[in-house]
């Protein structure tokens, strides 16, 4: 199994920076999770950390988005990693089916809200609250491009929408001098 060092390699040598930070968040997130739900947090990272790997290579094909990192890292992560990551888009028509796999969907998508709300707060991460994130989900207009729906798959894996927002904000709050959202 890949290491984390290589997998931060993998994954710096192919992203632009803004993308080795949702990675980076995802990793957080993931790890989180898998401590809360009882699962492997080293390979519940790693899978976090390397979703995207393709990102670069399929932006403009998201049909195959998420097929070719499972490619890539066949042999190199456990299956039910390589799976998850080929199912977190099911745009390329592999649906999600274990509790793995949604955690990577909500986990992934839930970090587009929150980095967004943590830019425009003059705190950043520090205080954010579960309730406010709820309240920023309903204004349409805000962090536009996360889709809603899927964040709150949290509920497929056992975890209702306050519990795992404060999860996930607990989870970025622990990285957030690495990725750039530290109150100054």
């Amino acid at each position: 199994m890949l290491d984390r060092t290589e997998a931060l390699a993998m994954i710096k040598a192919t992203a632009p920076d803004h993308l080795v930070v949702h990675a980076l968040e995802t990793e957080a997130v993931m790890r989180a999770l898998a401590a809360r739900l009882g699962h492997d947090p080293e390979t519940w990272g790693l899978a976090g950390l390397l979703h995207d790997l393709d990102y670069p290579q399929t932006k403009d094909t998201p049909e195959k988005h998420g097929l070719l990192t499972a490619e890539t890292l066949a042999g190199k992560l456990p299956g039910d990693a390589v799976q998850a990551i080929a199912r977190h888009n099911e745009m390329n028509g592999n649906l999600p089916q274990s509790d793995f796999d949604f955690a990577l969907r909500c986990g992934e998508t839930v970090t587009g809200l929150i980095h967004t709300a943590a830019l425009v707060r003059p705190t950043r991460m520090q205080g954010m609250e579960a309730k406010s994130l709820k309240k920023k989900m309903k204004d349409k207009a805000f962090a536009a491009s996360v889709c809603r729906e899927t964040i709150k798959e949290c509920e497929k894996i056992g975890l209702e929408l306050g519990d795992f927002l404060t999860l996930a904000i607990g989870a970025i709050t622990g990285i957030e001098n690495e990725v750039g959202l530290a109150a100054s």
